[in-house]
């Protein structure tokens, strides 16, 4: 069943479309929101209140994009606004993943210094501008096109490539002295 013939279905009332419709987008609204706050219970939060959002707001959906796209600005909007709203939380729990040792297959130096490279790495995208970080977690977590990039932000497709440029020589300039080329 497409998408469209979801909508109409929820719309008039059919709980079990919704349950289709949420179970085939979920993973995707998952590893978005997880591109933003890199934080899996986080993500998991993000998830459920977009599809919530997406359930009270199905009816404002006018089928001008596809619903893809719709989906993907209301799950950037929401890890943006989350964002906002927890940055005290997220340096704690950057801090705590630190010193937290995930791997019986590497010694503590080992693991302390992978850890750190994946918070750094965390943090140079997180200080991306945030159209470059959009389009960023979009094109690598998600893998999608630059043209659906660029209805997702409402950009053209070369716009949305300078974005990705300029985002990855900024990741560039600031991990090339901690982490290497």
């Amino acid at each position: 069943m497409s998408d469209e013939q979801l909508i109409k279905e929820i719309t008039a009332g059919n709980d079990t479309a919704f349950r289709t419709l949420m179970e085939r987008y979920q993973r995707q609204v998952f590893r978005t929101a997880m591109g933003f706050v890199h934080m899996k219970e986080d993500a998991e939060d993000i998830t459920q209140e977009v599809f919530i959002r997406v359930y009270q707001s199905l009816h404002t959906f006018q089928g001008e994009s596809e619903f893809s796209t719709w989906l993907y600005r209301i799950t950037v909007n929401m890890s943006l606004n989350f964002l906002r709203r927890n940055r005290k939380k997220r340096v704690l729990q950057s801090l705590e993943t630190l010193f937290t040792l995930r791997s019986d297959e590497k010694n503590p130096l080992e693991e302390m210094e992978s850890a750190e490279r994946d918070r750094r790495i965390r943090k140079a995208i997180d200080t991306l501008p945030e159209r470059q970080r959009m389009a960023f977690i979009l094109s690598r977590y998600e893998e999608l096109p630059q043209k659906k990039i660029a209805a997702v932000m409402n950009r053209s497709e070369g716009a949305v490539e300078q974005l990705l440029q300029r985002a990855k020589e900024n990741l560039q300039k600031k991990l090339s002295p901690t982490i290497g080329k």
